[in-house]
């Protein structure tokens, strides 16, 4: 295996702080000096003391409410993430923003409003703390969008600050076997077949999902969650044990003793995440057979340092990196498997000892990534991670793809496929509702790819996720037997030849917007290609005949999201990023 280059990132400056000296903190602009009587007014009425009004201040930011399991749990781990902070001479201050819930929202036009809603919870975030002025952060999601949000605004303010994922849920049992959340998806397809019946489905829809936490197979909150730990911004092993474990408690409690050894020492966000650490977070979703949601939420990231690192920059990360974890959808297994046999850091030693990460790169530790797993051991008789010299496959489970019919790219989840090429006629829908209903009544071929476009960023807007679909077509048992593109997402429990991102999207005039049905499609996920078999003379007198298409969101938040997201190739931004500000937050 080709080992990393050598990291060329300069050393960070530090900003050392070991007395926790107020005139270096924002929060002095709300607790010191006479001035600032009337603002420390409002700390004595929550019961705060003199004492506490002089150390530093902390946000707690959850995603806490009672929308779905995922997020449950998270308001019982605040508190002991505040026994932490607490304990460790910072004044913790407790306080919420929104998710969305994909496994609710998905299928229907609630989808929507699932990607937008990560950058309005990194805004959010943003703007809580400027307005009151925390000196650090703790943030805690458990919902898909919610993580990538929350590490985002963590980047974005570059206050010292740690990540802790809310954790997974337990795997529910149908008759023997382990399932989550997107058997019953499946189970939909199945229903809809004939080979389920409605007492069927309803005993697996009760069974399916038995306590607090995400969805438990290595879908996009866990990907996210094993990207915390990779890139640096979360303990190590705080992402694996379930959402009821009573050690996720241990975690949030030494998670508030972190940042506060972060505000002494000086280390913040863009500290630890280097373009090394990216390339690290890439090549941990690559190992897992991760979301290919991870080719969006990671160049947003990036771009909150200013660093540069699309779509294409992950691509290369992914096709280089051996496939080690047989996690859902595409292997056996689930989080609880993998946080039985050691977590994540299990995955991060073995690519470690295989010169596949970067171990220099700093942590919210203190110490570096080698350092925090040099005494992590391979754990024997066990199938769930494999060795990189016995890898299930040599290149990562997601492939990034180019051609004629993406020349801004797109993206492929080939974890556990068999078939890599594919080549068939389009059919093509202009909404995931119109292919939904032909699908689940079978009014499509075998042999055929399924065209799913104006489900982009701006053309939905909002991007949605295709499960309800895909997931159908497995039910229904032909999932390897067509394919399916589009210009929106796809979930981390989708499998299958299913390909998503593909840009430029068709509400810009993309060429998936100008197929048509019969069109020949090639999807060649050996080479990287995505190509129509038309020529360029063709494309091109079809665009002239091109209009874009009226989506109906013409006020609120959804308008306000299409006029200022970008493609997906970027990572589906929504503002200038760090290369554009005048000043970090950190630094007022």
């Amino acid at each position: 295996m080709k080992k990393p280059a050598k990291a060329k990132a300069k050393k960070p400056t530090l900003h050392p702080n070991p007395t926790l000296d107020k005139s270096k903190m924002p929060s002095r602009y709300t607790t010191v000096g006479p001035e600032r009587a009337p603002h420390r007014s409002y700390l004595y009425a929550m019961g705060l003391n003199e004492k506490q009004i002089g150390q530093p201040l902390v946000g707690v930011a959850t995603c806490w409410n009672e929308a779905a399991p995922c997020n449950i749990a998270l308001n019982r781990q605040a508190q002991a993430v505040k026994i932490g902070v607490d304990r460790s001479g910072g004044t913790p201050r407790e306080f919420t923003t929104i998710t969305v819930t994909d496994g609710i929202a998905m299928g229907h036009q609630g989808m929507k409003s699932s990607l937008a809603s990560r950058d309005l919870i990194a805004d959010s975030v943003e703007l809580t703390m400027r307005g009151h002025c925390y000196d650090a952060m703790v943030t805690l999601a458990g919902c898909d969008k919610s993580l990538p949000g929350m590490m985002m605004s963590m980047l974005r303010l570059n206050v010292p600050s740690v990540f802790m994922y809310g954790g997974s849920i337990l795997p529910g049992k149908f008759r023997g076997k382990d399932i989550t959340v997107v058997d019953v998806f499946e189970g939909v397809g199945m229903h809809a077949a004939g080979k389920f019946t409605d007492a069927d489905l309803h005993e697996m829809e009760c069974a399916a999902c038995p306590s607090a936490g995400s969805c438990g197979g290595q879908f996009t909150a866990n990907t996210m969650a094993c990207v915390s730990e990779a890139i640096g911004l979360a303990l190590p092993g705080s992402a694996g044990s379930p959402a009821p474990y009573e050690s996720r408690d241990e975690y949030a409690t030494a998670s508030g003793e972190a940042v506060m050894n972060l505000l002494r020492l000086g280390i913040r966000p863009r500290d630890i995440c280097t373009r090394e650490a990216f390339e690290n977070a890439a090549t941990v979703v690559a190992a897992t057979g991760g979301s290919t949601n991870a080719a969006l939420h990671l160049p947003a990231m990036a771009h909150e340092c200013g660093i540069k690192f699309d779509l294409h920059d992950v691509a290369k990360i992914f096709k280089k990196t051996p496939y080690i974890a047989d996690l859902k959808p595409g292997g056996k297994y689930v989080a609880l498997d993998m946080y039985r046999i050691g977590g994540i850091p299990v995955v991060i030693k073995e690519l470690l000892d295989n010169g596949l990460l970067h171990g220099e790169c700093l942590t919210v530790t203190g110490k570096t990534l080698a350092e925090n797993h040099k005494d992590v051991k391979f754990p024997e008789d066990q199938d769930v991670v494999y060795r990189v010299k016995n890898c299930i496959t040599p290149t990562g489970g997601v492939v990034g793809l180019k051609g004629t019919l993406a020349p801004d790219g797109a993206i492929v989840k080939v974890a556990g496929m068999q078939r890599l090429v594919f080549r068939g006629p389009a059919r093509c829908f202009d909404s995931e509702e119109e292919a939904f209903n032909a699908v689940v009544k079978g009014k499509f071929k075998e042999g055929e790819v399924i065209v799913i476009r104006y489900e982009g960023p701006k053309g939905g807007p909002g991007m949605r996720e295709m499960l309800s679909t895909t997931a159908a077509l497995y039910g229904l048992g032909v999932g390897e037997k067509v394919a399916l593109i589009t210009d929106g997402r796809f979930s981390g429990g989708t499998r299958g030849f299913c390909v998503g991102h593909v840009g430029p999207e068709a509400q810009v005039g993309g060429p998936i917007g100008l197929l048509k049905n019969g069109d020949i499609i090639v999807i060649d996920a050996i080479k990287g290609r995505l190509d129509v078999e038309l020529s360029a003379k063709e494309l091109k007198a079809r665009a002239k005949k091109w209009k874009p298409k009226k989506n109906g969101y013409t006020a609120g938040a959804l308008w306000k999201y299409a006029q200022l997201v970008g493609p997906a190739v970027d990572g589906a931004l929504t503002h200038p990023g760090a290369k554009k500000e005048s000043h970090v937050f950190a630094d007022i």
